[in-house]
């Protein structure tokens, strides 16, 4: 059975894909079961209502990773 979980998407940052069905590849800022907002990287119906596997990154994560791409 699975765990009854709940989110906010609380800012849309960036749209980076999408596909034919819809789905879209996006940068939130998300909620988790009422817990402080972290960087969220996932696939997303378009509703929002169904999501795909993805990373949420805490915003020292985030700046971290920002350095890493901004190096390359």
């Amino acid at each position: 059975m699975a765990k009854e979980f709940s989110f906010e998407i609380l800012e849309e940052v960036a749209v980076l894909s999408e596909n034919a069905k819809g789905w879209r590849k996006e940068l939130n800022i998300v909620s988790w079961n009422e817990r402080p907002p972290k960087f969220d990287l996932r696939d997303w119906s378009p509703d929002h209502e169904k999501m795909g596997k993805g990373i949420t990154l805490s915003n020292e994560e985030f700046e971290a990773l920002k350095k890493v791409v901004a190096a390359m």
